[in-house]
C-alpha cells in the first residue's frame, strides 16, 4: 500500500526543521525584494517562526515606496491643472506629498481616479475627448508590460488625449546597489518571483559572480517561502552561491520572452531616483522615440518640484534594509495607516504597514 503524502502541515514542518539545521548557531542574512513577500511572510505568521539565527530583510519591492517625492509632488501638481485627469492605482491616492496627497488634491477639486491599470485609462481618455486623462504609470518589470501594450494600443489608435506619467523602474539595478553597499551586509535574496516571471533567473546571474550572494525565486505560499530559504541557506552552508528557482509553476528559464519582446519595443533604459537608493543608471524605463507624445513630461512641460520629505520619515532607510519598520519613530505614533507619514505605511506591499498589521501577533502553529 502506498504511504500517504505528507498534508501541508507536515510539509511545513519538514522545511522549518530542515532550515533550523542548515542555519544553525552562524547567522544568515537574507532580503526578500518583493513586497508582496514582505506582506506574505507577515501574514502568514512565517517570521515568527523562522530560526533565530536567521534575518530577514525587506527590501525595495514596493514600487508605491520607491517612488520618490519629488515624483509625487509632480503627480499631485500635474492633478491640480483643470484640463487633467489623474488615473492612478489606489494605492498612490494616500502617499503623502511634499504638501499634501492625491486624495487631499482631490478633495481640492482635482480629477482623480482610481483605475486597476493603464488599459482602464485608455478607456477613460476614449470617453473624455476633451480631458487630458494622465495615467501614472508606477511598476517594475511585471506591470510595464501592461503599460507598453496600452502605448501600442493607443498609438495604433491615434488617442491624442492620453498620456502617461512614466515611473517604471527595474529590479536588478536596485539589487545590484544593495549587492554593492558597504553598509548592507546580506547573505543573500529571496527574488521576486512575480519579475522573474517575466525575466526569467538570468538577469540575476551577477550577484552570485560578481558579489558572492546566493539567490532564489520564490512564489507566494508559506511553504513557497520556505522551500526558498531552505535553497539560500542550503547554498551559503555547501558554499556555492548561484541563482536558482523555488517557484517552477510561475518561473520559467527564460521567463516570459512575449512581455520581454513588449518591454523592449516601447521603453529602453533610463537612469531613475528611487526612494532610499539615490538615482540609479539604467533602472529606469524611458519611452521610445515612436512613443514620445504619450509622455506627460515632454507633452506638458512638468517641472520637478524639490522634494520636502515629512521630517522624521525613514520609509527611505526601510526600503534600502538599514532598518526595520519599529526602528522609525515615526511607527505606531506618528505614522499609522489612518495617519500615513510615509509610503510605506500606505501601500498594500509596504514593509510599515505588515508590521503594523501582522507584526505584533504571536503565531504558534504553521498558518497558511
Amino acid at each position: 500500500m502506498r504511504d500517504a503524502e505528507p498534508s501541508l502541515r507536515e510539509r511545513g514542518a519538514l522545511l522549518r526543521a530542515a532550515l533550523e539545521n542548515l542555519v544553525g548557531e552562524t547567522p544568515l542574512r537574507f532580503m526578500e525584494v518583493c513586497g508582496t513577500h514582505t506582506m506574505a511572510l507577515y501574514r502568514t505568521g512565517l517570521r515568527a517562526l523562522l530560526p533565530r539565527k536567521l534575518e530577514l530583510v525587506s527590501g525595495p519591492g514596493c514600487p508605491v515606496c520607491v517612488t520618490p517625492q519629488e515624483d509625487l509632488d509632480q503627480a499631485i501638481a500635474l492633478a491640480s491643472r483643470p484640463e487633467v485627469t489623474l488615473a492612478t492605482f489606489g494605492d498612490l491616492v494616500r502617499v503623502p506629498g511634499s504638501e499634501g496627497s492625491l486624495a487631499q488634491a482631490r478633495a481640492g477639486g482635482a480629477d482623480v481616479r482610481v483605475v486597476t491599470g493603464a488599459s482602464e485609462a485608455l478607456d477613460l481618455a476614449r470617453h473624455l475627448p476633451q480631458r487630458r486623462v494622465v495615467f501614472l504609470a508606477v511598476g517594475f518589470e511585471t506591470t510595464a508590460p501592461g503599460t507598453a501594450a496600452v502605448l501600442e494600443e493607443a498609438r495604433g489608435e491615434d488617442v491624442p488625449n492620453f498620456l502617461v506619467l512614466n515611473l517604471h523602474k527595474t529590479v536588478p539595478p536596485a539589487l545590484e546597489a544593495l549587492a554593492a553597499a558597504p553598509d548592507i551586509a546580506l547573505d543573500g535574496f529571496l527574488l521576486p518571483g512575480h519579475v522573474c516571471s517575466v525575466l526569467g533567473v538570468e538577469p540575476f546571474r551577477f550577484l552570485p559572480r560578481t558579489h558572492g550572494l546566493a539567490c532564489c525565486a520564490a512564489g507566494f505560499e508559506a511553504e513557497d517561502l520556505l522551500l526558498a530559504l531552505v535553497d539560500l541557506a542550503r547554498q551559503v552552508r555547501g558554499g556555492h552561491r548561484e541563482v536558482t528557482s523555488a517557484y517552477p509553476r510561475g518561473v520559467r528559464p527564460g521567463g516570459n520572452p512575449r512581455a520581454r519582446a513588449l518591454l523592449e519595443r516601447v521603453f529602453r533604459p533610463c537612469d531613475a531616483s528611487w526612494r532610499g537608493l539615490g538615482v540609479l543608471p539604467r533602472s529606469g524605463l524611458a519611452l521610445r522615440d515612436p512613443f514620445r507624445r504619450f509622455d506627460a513630461r515632454e507633452s506638458l512641460e512638468l517641472p520637478l518640484p524639490a522634494p520636502a520629505p515629512p521630517n522624521g520619515c525613514r520609509c527611505g532607510d526601510v526600503l534600502a534594509g538599514r532598518l526595520a519598520p519599529r526602528g522609525c519613530p515615526l511607527f505606531g505614533g506618528t505614522c499609522t495607516p489612518r495617519t500615513p507619514q510615509g509610503p510605506c505605511m500606505v501601500s498594500s506591499e509596504g514593509s510599515c504597514a505588515a508590521a503594523y498589521r501582522y507584526g505584533g501577533k504571536e503565531v504558534t502553529t504553521w498558518n497558511v
